[in-house]
């Protein structure tokens, strides 16, 4: 029996920044920017937008009434969780108007909660072949303004259905994985922002990657030559490339491979860092994007969570790949998004819910999502359903 990745769905909010206008406004060449960084565009969250309502905004675009009655587990990897106790899946299970006859929970590491679920989830639908996991993958990415971070924040999300006998991606149940204490990024509870050591966390993650892709190939006696395509957790695009850039050669095989890397990074360029989402955007940029990849071509993906927890695993693509119906999951979405201005962004991240408790009422006129954010009423988040309102 075959399980893997059957639809996957996309969401960002309706705001974006130019790259070259913030490194303007940082007084920054913009090709440390575009270059150095590689990133085009960053998605700006409004307050009206958080990790509960991106992924439930993305999985409405994948999911009919028969995925919602069939669905048995909802899992949802985030490092931007909105409640200490309470898992976002309970709130997107209920949004979504998903069977109450479902598992439903959240799971943090990182960047790496995404890579968890599906693993769960694989599991999961090898022991009951007839049911159905969403896996959500959602965060907002903060750094602060004007830090050194500030360029690779972002946010978004991607949700997966997984199944047997899938339509996109058949997963080989094949994985390394590699895990040690490290202090290269983490966010205390006081903080809404990230704390990061960006060189070393950077330094971790190659070696993360060639760990695991060391350890998968000896495993299961592989080599780079068995992969039509690599993908990368990418909080910002040239991540992925230096990591790749130390496992390829200057043959055909590798310029191929850079090839694919190219296309897998399109979107990510254009939204910036999703956390636990990037891996996933990345595999649905390439899967959209690279027409000489075909049914069977094995495809790697690395996934990485500072902290730090890494993982190199497998999958061959399915036999009925719909391009176009993927590339309509994301580029009728960046090409509407509003440009703000510097000072426009720099208003709209300084707003949000506070930190100090107290009733709110967000100003909804100007979001577009069919799930939003209303406000907070007795501690109580207030989600509302445009379509019902």
């Amino acid at each position: 029996m075959n399980v893997g990745i059957d639809k996957i769905g996309f969401f960002t909010s309706d705001y974006y920044i130019d790259m070259v206008d913030l490194a303007h406004a940082r007084g920054d060449d913009p090709n440390k920017y575009l270059k150095g960084i590689g990133q085009q565009q960053q998605a700006v969250i409004p307050p009206t937008q958080d990790v509960v309502t991106l992924a439930a905004n993305a999985a409405d675009q994948i999911l009919s009434e028969d995925d919602k009655d069939a669905v048995d587990m909802v899992i949802f990897g985030t490092e931007t969780g909105v409640d200490n106790s309470k898992s976002a899946a309970i709130y997107v299970q209920s949004l979504l108007g998903i069977s109450n006859n479902a598992r439903s929970f959240e799971i943090k590491q990182a960047c790496y909660g995404g890579t968890a679920g599906i693993q769960m989830a694989l599991d999961h639908i090898a022991l009951y072949p007839d049911s159905k996991v969403l896996v959500l993958a959602a965060d907002v990415a903060r750094y602060g303004l004007k830090t050194p971070g500030e360029v690779t924040q972002g946010g978004g999300a991607v949700a997966m259905l997984l199944s047997a006998n899938p339509h996109l991606l058949r997963l080989d149940g094949q994985s390394a994985f590699h895990s040690e204490n490290i202090m290269d990024f983490w966010r205390p509870f006081y903080k809404r922002e990230a704390i990061v050591d960006g060189h070393y966390s950077t330094d971790v993650y190659i070696n993360f990657f060639k760990t695991t892709f060391e350890d998968y190939c000896e495993k299961y006696q592989r080599t780079l030559t068995d992969f039509s395509a690599l993908v990368f957790h990418i909080p910002f695009t040239k991540m992925g490339l230096k990591a790749l850039r130390t496992v390829i050669s200057d043959d055909a095989h590798g310029q191929k491979l850079l090839s694919e890397f190219e296309l897998s990074k399109q979107y990510n360029a254009q939204v910036g860092n999703l956390y636990t989402g990037s891996l996933y955007l990345s595999l649905l940029s390439l899967l959209a994007k690279a027409t000489d990849l075909k049914a069977g071509d094995r495809i790697g993906l690395f996934s990485y969570g500072s902290g730090a927890q890494g993982e190199f695993y497998s999958a061959t693509i399915a036999d009925e790949l719909d391009r176009d119906a993927l590339a309509n999951q994301v580029e009728p979405r960046l090409a509407q998004r509003t440009k703000l201005t510097i000072p426009e962004y720099e208003t709209l991240y300084s707003t949000g819910l506070p930190t100090d408790g107290g009733n709110v009422t967000f100003d909804k006129s100007h979001d577009t999502g069919r799930f939003i954010l209303a406000g907070r009423q007795d501690d109580k988040l207030v989600y509302e359903d445009t379509k019902k309102s």
